[in-house]
C-alpha cells in the first residue's frame, strides 16, 4: 500500500464522519421544533455507513479487510413522536397534548462525540502518513 492508498482510506473516514457530525447537528438543532414544513414534529435523521473494499490492496492480497468508507444514506428515525401535555402550546391538539420531536439530546451528543472522535483519529492516521512520507524522502537524500 502506497502513501496515497493511506491517505484516501483516511480521508473517507473523516468525510464520513463530519457527514455524520452534520446530520447529528441538524437533529439537535431541531430537537424542539413541533412543526416542520411537512407536517408535524421534525422526525430525526440517522446517516447510514458503510464500507465499500479498497482498491488493490497490498498487490491483490488482504482486499476483503481493508476497505474505505462510505456515507449509503441519511433516512428518517421511524419511532414515534415523543407525546407531552400542554395546552397552552400553539400545536396542541383538541386534548392539549403535543407531538415533539423524537430527538433524545443526551444520545445525540454521545453520538456526536464518538464522530469528533473518530474523525480525530482518522487525522492522527493521515498526519503519521505525512511524516512517514517525509523521513522516506530524507532518505533518499
Amino acid at each position: 500500500m502506497n502513501f496515497l492508498d493511506s491517505l484516501q482510506i483516511s480521508g473517507s473516514g473523516m468525510s464520513s464522519q463530519s457527514a455524520r457530525m452534520n446530520v447529528i447537528a441538524t437533529n439537535l438543532a431541531n430537537a424542539e421544533a413541533t412543526r416542520t414544513p411537512e407536517g408535524g414534529p421534525y422526525r430525526r435523521k440517522e446517516i447510514i455507513l458503510g464500507s465499500v473494499p479498497f482498491k488493490e490492496v497490498l498487490a491483490g492480497q488482504n482486499e476483503s479487510v481493508i476497505s474505505e468508507a462510505k456515507v449509503l444514506g441519511v433516512v428518517q428515525d421511524s419511532r414515534p413522536p415523543q407525546i407531552k401535555y400542554d395546552p397552552g402550546h400553539p400545536d396542541a391538539d383538541a386534548k392539549g397534548y403535543v407531538a415533539l420531536p423524537n430527538v433524545n439530546v443526551i444520545q445525540e451528543m454521545v453520538n456526536m462525540m464518538l464522530a469528533s472522535r473518530s474523525y480525530e483519529a482518522n487525522v492522527t492516521a493521515v498526519q503519521a502518513t505525512k511524516d512517514m512520507a517525509m523521513r522516506a524522502m530524507e532518505i533518499g537524500k
